[in-house]
């Protein structure tokens, strides 16, 4: 059974969340402030963090960082939700390394959607290690099963989520893939207004990307529209 851990300082806000989750057949576990919040972290590995920002003392961001610094806990998927809707806001919890973001107020079946993605995401080796995706081509190769990119000699570690986002420009070379398309794919949903969420990951990609291109610049913005790789 997955394990979903709950850090809200809202008792009602953690407690709904707490039992529509278990709805879903999850097994919940809750703390109510942030120093608890990654003890519990530690001690239980859940599959995915429900993060609030706004908690006294010690806040989602700076929880959000020693998740993300603890070797045991780095790759633990986080939802991190907020009252703020302020583009600075998420970019500093995309930089931090939070996975997904919500923005009080929410439905409960937006958070279960956005959970059950990263569940998929963080448990499943890609789609494209089991299917017939081209995995190589010219000096591109995929390595699913490590999220890896490899250009010639030098590879390059990706966080799943990067992996998705370069697989599905791989997949679609030389053709632009629109914004909105990588949302849907990627993350499962297409708000009209959260096209940062694309241009914090496409960042983090390009820049580990480029570290191993030899110069060459493989990841092209289309300015209104999307982006396209170039091989």
């Amino acid at each position: 059974m997955n394990k979903i851990l709950v850090i809200d300082d809202d008792s009602a806000i953690n407690e709904l969340i707490k039992v529509n989750l278990e709805l879903c057949g999850y097994k919940v576990i809750q703390a109510f402030d942030g120093t608890k919040g990654f003890a519990l972290c530690k001690q239980e590995m859940p599959s995915v963090v429900v993060l609030d920002v706004m908690m006294p003392e010690v806040d989602g961001f700076t929880v959000a960082q020693r998740i993300r610094k603890n070797e045991s806990t780095k790759d633990i998927p986080i939802l991190m939700l907020t009252a703020l809707s302020q583009i600075n806001d998420k970019v500093k919890g995309f930089n931090i390394g939070v996975d997904d973001y919500l923005v009080k107020p929410f439905e409960m079946e937006e958070l279960q959607v956005r959970v059950r993605s990263l569940l998929k995401r963080s448990h499943n080796i890609p789609e494209s290690a089991f299917t017939r995706e081209i995995l190589t081509l010219n000096e591109i190769t995929l390595l699913p099963e490590q999220y890896s990119v490899k250009i010639n000699d030098k590879q390059a570690k990706l966080t799943p989520i990067e992996f998705d986002i370069f697989n599905l420009l791989f997949q679609n070379h030389g053709t632009m893939v629109s914004s909105s398309k990588l949302l849907k794919e990627i993350w499962g949903y297409s708000p009209d207004d959260d096209v940062e969420t694309i241009r914090v990951h496409i960042r983090h990609l390009r820049t580990k990307i480029d570290k191993i291109a030899e110069g060459k610049k493989y990841i092209e913005t289309i300015y209104g529209g999307g982006y396209k790789l170039n091989i």
